[in-house]
């Protein structure tokens, strides 16, 4: 007997849009287990499909249904929203509230459940009849963290949106254990329904590789997105001075669609940075086989699906220290953290640093790939999303056991 597993998030299945939800809802479509059918609901990038219908779509070997209910171009969801009104998510949700008795009627009868990333889609999850589980990623407050200007304007939305969601649904899932923290603090009557569930990686695909070291330079990859809290103006100044400590044996590389040049400190590492773009995961994990090390430098994260990956490859990083980065970071092993300081330039000066003396252990052959991957292997998809996966069947039909995630064509080949 099949389930009907509904996914409704802005993105298109068929794009190459970053970020960590983006990534976690990409590996349930590649790995939910043979007894799910997945309906996605999302936007279309192209234009080249029937709003309000159901397309059927390969997704890396595994068949979807896709339902678009509305067209917004790939270069155009990047850009910072200047009103709510005008934001993706609030077009989004318009949309599909539209659409929602179309979208009821395809999924009618059947044993469904839904799963959503943002507070704002909960209530659209259960108007379709599905009971509904919550993923919480993020753990800014949009009250007193950096955030982009419309969340910090408008943060009442969040915490509305946030109330609301945790009530209607049967299952929480946060990706630290300090989001769960949050909910007994601020919810105490929901947090009976939470429990912790890190990000995972596909660790068939992000598989550790020997070092290149032919050409001497340095090569340091951030992949995902420009927003303020990620401090790219901080990320940009360690880069110019690696590039001098280094005397230009250095490259930056960045994987997203964002533009850098909203950022002055960019010109000075223009010339030596390679721009890969916004790309699907095969095209970040080939990038990840090129590069040396990784480097963030956020204000705060969740569990950054950038970072595992990063250490899957088999590839250290330096930066930052948050928190959460203790589950996977040890000092030596597979990466360098350091404190922010308390000027933009200490911290520029200690993460430099703490980049620095990690080259000298990859160059000197201190530093093993395959160690660096084996820190990460508990995150694997198939150790994690399994318990996603129970819980999704266990709220659509009680007392099924599931299936494991399935492995994709391409990981049994490999």
């Amino acid at each position: 007997m099949n389930q009907r597993l509904v996914l409704i998030h802005g993105m298109d299945p068929r794009g190459s849009k970053v970020g960590g939800m983006e990534t976690h809802v990409r590996q349930l479509l590649r790995r939910h287990p043979a007894h799910m059918r997945i309906l996605m609901v999302g936007i279309d990038d192209f234009g080249d499909l029937e709003l309000g219908r159901k397309h059927v779509l390969n997704v890396a070997g595994r068949e979807i249904d896709f339902v678009p209910v509305m067209h917004i171009p790939a270069s155009e969801q990047t850009t910072a929203a200047k009103s709510v009104g005008n934001s993706v998510t609030f077009r989004f949700a318009k949309a599909m509230a539209y659409y929602l008795p179309r979208i009821r009627k395809m999924i009618k009868g059947e044993a469904a459940s839904a799963e959503v990333e943002r507070f704002e889609f909960a209530l659209l999850a259960r108007a379709l009849g599905c009971p509904l589980v919550v993923m919480v990623h993020n753990e800014g407050d949009p009250k007193g963290d950096k955030m982009d200007s419309i969340l910090s304007r408008y943060w009442w939305i969040n915490d509305t949106a946030e109330w609301l969601a945790f009530r209607l649904a049967k299952r929480i899932f946060t990706v630290t254990p300090k989001l769960r923290e949050r909910i007994a603090e601020r919810h105490p009557s929901q947090v009976k329904k939470a429990e912790v569930l890190t990000v995972s990686v596909d660790t068939d695909l992000f598989r550790p590789t020997p070092f290149d070291l032919t050409d001497g330079k340095l090569k340091l990859v951030y992949a995902g997105r420009l927003d303020e809290f990620k401090d790219p103006a901080l990320m940009f100044r360690v880069a110019r001075r690696l590039h001098e400590v280094l005397g230009g044996a250095f490259e930056f590389h960045f994987c997203g669609s964002a533009d850098p040049y909203r950022f002055p400190e960019f010109a000075a590492i223009e010339a030596c940075t390679v721009r890969h773009g916004a790309l699907l995961p095969e095209g970040v994990a080939a990038v990840m086989r090129q590069v040396h090390m990784g480097i963030l430098v956020s204000h705060w994260e969740g569990m950054p699906c950038f970072l595992l990956e990063l250490l899957s490859s088999g590839r250290p990083f330096g930066g930052l220290r948050l928190p959460q980065f203790d589950q996977v970071i040890e000092q030596g092993v597979n990466g360098r953290m350091v404190e922010r300081g308390a000027t933009v330039e200490e911290s520029e000066a200690m993460v430099t640093g703490a980049i620095l003396e990690q080259w000298s252990e990859i160059r000197t052959g201190r530093t093993d790939p395959q160690a660096v991957h084996a820190k990460i292997v508990p995150w694997s998809v198939t150790n994690q999303l399994g318990r996603l996966f129970t819980a999704l069947t266990d709220i659509a039909r009680p007392g099924r056991a599931p299936e494991m995630p399935a492995t994709t064509p391409m990981a049994a080949a490999e």
